[in-house]
């Protein structure tokens, strides 16, 4: 079953926020969800086994895991871009099925059309739904001024940082004003500097519109630092490890990475996907045979 644990202790303030966040109307609901894949000799793979979560309107929800958890498989399925072999998914009650504009989905390449001005870029999907031209252009400069970006709504994507291209492309998924925001490791290709940039634009557009946001990182900081709850997948199968209840209080700053609720989310979310016991097994496992090819006086760790 899956837990919702709490760090320390938490203030009056904080245990209110999950209390206001769990009478919120449930946006997704994810039951029994799992994915196998066939492999080449004709066996099977098991992906995702038995995943269970909901996800509650305007909630900022975090997976994280161990590589080939299956964090990116569970987000294209929920985006309808891979089919489960178990389980349903259900987005405001609906059954989904396939893509669609209820799911706005950022990928952590720059999906955009490199062809088209930042401006067409976002009118593209507000097209495709039938709006007018007029209409498209004038929502989608809307969106285009809400990330920051209206000087740039005549440039084109190479013309844009990797910043700048992130934030078109979440205007983009945006524009359709999705019941959930869906973001596959958004982030991983920026620099250190630009990432914490984008967390925090990403705050903010997320505190003043109507969006619920389900946002896989392998980056524990950022897990922190951005979800209401983070959900841990454990490897091989994917499964639910835990579901952890942030106690860092809203609004978040930078200022808070040092705080004791902070590292002790961190220590707690290491612990499950870096348990001691198997980080022993693999300093065992992995140590590389290794020839020495320096003099044996010429020790880079010795104390000068």
């Amino acid at each position: 079953m899956n837990k919702e644990i709490t760090y320390l202790d938490q203030s009056d303030t904080v245990k209110d926020r999950f209390t206001r966040l769990k009478k919120r109307p449930v946006t997704l609901n994810v039951k029994g969800l799992g994915k196998t894949f066939a492999t080449p000799q004709g066996g099977q793979v098991t992906a995702l086994k038995n995943i269970d979560f909901t996800v509650h309107r305007r909630e900022f929800v975090c997976v994280i895991g161990p590589s080939g958890c299956g964090k990116s498989t569970l987000i294209r399925i929920l985006a309808g871009l891979e089919t489960p072999s178990t389980g349903e998914i259900l987005l405001n009650g609906e059954p989904v099925s396939g893509p669609c504009p209820d799911r706005g989905m950022v990928f952590q390449g720059y999906t955009l059309f490199p062809w088209l001005t930042v401006k067409r870029n976002v009118m593209f999907g507000l097209l495709e739904s039938g709006r007018s031209k007029v209409t498209a252009e004038e929502e989608a400069l809307q969106w285009i001024d809400l990330v920051g970006l209206s000087q740039f709504a005549e440039s084109y994507p190479h013309q844009l940082s990797g910043g700048m291209k992130q934030r078109v492309a979440i205007a983009r998924a945006l524009a359709n004003q999705p019941k959930i925001l869906l973001m596959d490791e958004p982030y991983g290709a920026l620099d250190a500097q630009t990432r914490a940039k984008m967390q925090q634009y990403l705050m903010e557009i997320w505190q003043n519109i109507d969006i619920t946001v389900l946002f896989i990182t392998h980056d524990l900081d950022e897990a922190i630092y951005l979800a209401d709850r983070i959900l841990v997948l454990k490897a091989n199968p994917g499964e639910v490890n835990e579901l952890i209840e942030v106690p860092v209080p809203q609004p978040r700053s930078p200022d808070q990475f040092l705080s004791p609720e902070f590292l002790a989310t961190k220590k707690r979310l290491e612990e499950l996907i870096h348990p001691p016991e198997k980080n022993e097994e693999k300093i065992e496992t992995d140590q590389l045979n290794m020839v020495r090819m320096v003099s044996v006086n010429d020790e880079v760790q010795s104390v000068f």
